[in-house]
């Protein structure tokens, strides 16, 4: 039988020891991405459709058993905050992510929330570095981003717009029934660079083409673009460049539909969130965009990525898969179990080398800028079921057939970045 003292120091042991095995039995505090993204307002069906494209790539690392590191492995924790598409509502959701521990910001659709978003990260950096963040970027395109305006703690994982122009320009330039353009987008900066891009590639590659229209309208504002549609109309234009998007591009296309213009649209996000629909008949053979990836690209690892996604999102109007972002979040996984920490600085020099492969795609960050270098892809609207077209767009029984597809090493283009490292 135990005698007192060593009944009292079975206790004393057992109280010292709980603490630690209670820690040891707890589950790892996850790595915190915030998605800072518009869920209510006009472009809340382009947040939805992000959130579905980012949960689904962290579920695939948390089903293999999460982040890797020294300590035991810890999953990714992927939380949501509503942006509503405007620059202080972003960096209001952006200090309460951080005070909600996140230490990774994911945000793209709008150049206009990003370029506030590099300025307060930054910023938020220098200031309180304890409560540090990354900012990868898979949407924003506005090309300052990663040249004039680069910044160590940003990352984008889409091509800018200079790039997705010259690739939508290759393909223009070999169409001769091309004689007329209209340029239209959107009145911020990355709607400004498109139109300016285009002007400049179409100069270059198609002199012999004339610009007939040349405008920008406000973003997220317009109701009725049947004006719009008819101007272009009007014009005589045998096409439109645009790089409209969300709701800007759905009711654009559908108005020139209604008014019965039979031009071809050359665009940059022509492919999905409704467009193809509105479009119906008239966009058989007449609607061009680029991406990073199709679902219609002639691969068997690229059709079954597609399908799982179907698997996992079964309904129709759910369709909206982006290779880049699962590409995105694989490359932060490989970054912090390289850098075998989540402290920023290392994991962001870990993902400035970042060099990732899924389902037979790939992708390598520059480090010079911090633009991820990746093949892009141009395709044709067409009827599901034609020649090249097996998988349609959102239910709506058109599908995008790939008519080029132009290697990393053709897409990339030179930087002014100069960036600046921490020391």
């Amino acid at each position: 039988m135990p005698t007192p003292r060593r009944q009292v120091l079975k206790s004393l042991a057992a109280t010292l020891l709980a603490p630690a095995f209670a820690r040891a039995q707890a589950p790892a505090a996850p790595v915190k991405l915030a998605m800072v993204e518009s869920l209510s307002g006009p472009f809340a069906n382009t947040g939805e459709a992000v959130y579905r494209n980012l949960l689904w790539a962290v579920e695939r690392v948390n089903q293999r058993g999460g982040i890797k590191l020294p300590g035991g492995a810890r999953p990714l924790a992927l939380e949501r905050y509503d942006s509503k598409g405007q620059p202080e509502e972003a960096l209001a959701a952006l200090r309460s992510a951080i005070d909600d521990g996140a230490q990774v910001v994911l945000q793209g659709n709008s150049s206009a929330v990003a370029a506030v978003l590099v300025d307060a990260v930054a910023k938020q950096n220098e200031r309180d570095p304890r409560r540090g963040v990354l900012y990868l970027n898979y949407s924003a395109v506005d090309p300052v981003l990663t040249n004039e305006r680069c910044s160590f703690w940003h990352f984008r994982f889409d091509a800018h717009a200079d790039m997705r122009m010259a690739a939508l320009v290759q393909v223009l330039r070999d169409d001769q029934s091309v004689r007329s353009c209209y340029l239209i987008g959107q009145d911020y900066s990355f709607g400004q660079a498109v139109l300016r891009e285009a002007r400049r590639q179409l100069g270059v590659q198609r002199p012999d083409v004339q610009i007939v229209g040349d405008e920008l309208h406000p973003l997220g504002r317009v109701k009725d673009f049947l004006p719009y549609a008819a101007k272009i109309k009007a014009s005589g234009a045998s096409a439109v460049i645009t790089g409209n998007w969300g709701n800007d591009l759905t009711l654009l296309v559908k108005a020139a539909r209604e008014v019965g213009y039979d031009g071809k649209f050359y665009t940059f996000y022509g492919n999905a969130l409704g467009a193809p629909a509105a479009l119906g008949e008239a966009g058989v053979g007449r609607v061009i965009a680029v991406a990073d990836w199709l679902p219609n690209l002639p691969t068997a690892r690229s059709e079954a990525f597609y399908q799982s996604f179907r698997q996992r999102f079964p309904r129709p109007q759910d369709d909206y898969v982006h290779m880049r972002m699962q590409l995105m979040i694989e490359a932060l996984a490989q970054s912090i179990e390289k850098a075998g920490s989540t402290a920023i600085v290392p994991v962001a020099r870990a993902l400035e080398q970042a060099q990732v492969t899924l389902a037979g795609q790939a992708g390598t960050m520059r480090a010079a800028d911090h633009q991820f270098q990746q093949a892009l892809v141009v395709g044709q609207m067409d009827r599901v079921g034609a020649p090249g077209v097996r998988f349609d767009v959102e239910g709506s029984g058109y599908g995008f057939r790939v008519v080029r597809v132009i290697a990393p090493q053709n897409a990339e283009l030179p930087t002014t970045c100069r960036m600046v490292r921490p020391t």
